[in-house]
């Protein structure tokens, strides 16, 4: 009977000990949590500069810019037609 027993705690102890060492450090952790927001600020910077670029060369953007470079043209015409 006592050798069951002994067994039985014997048992015990090691399932303790292996779960024991699966548990990560708070260290690990903190170096998983790092590499977590490091990947999430490089995806986001990357979706950042796509949509920014997208954005530029947009019907609408490039449209815009044509009708600001018109205007400044414009004016800067009258303008020395003015002052002349």
């Amino acid at each position: 009977m006592k050798l069951y027993l002994a067994a039985a705690v014997l048992m015990l102890v090691l399932a303790v000990q292996t779960e024991a060492q699966d548990e990560p450090t708070l260290e690990e952790r903190f170096a998983k949590f790092q590499t977590q927001v490091k990947e999430i600020a490089e995806d986001l910077t990357e979706k950042t500069k796509t949509t920014f670029e997208q954005l530029d060369k947009s019907e609408f953007a490039v449209k815009t810019k044509s009708w600001f470079n018109e205007q400044y043209e414009k004016m800067k015409q009258k303008l020395s037609e003015t002052f002349n």
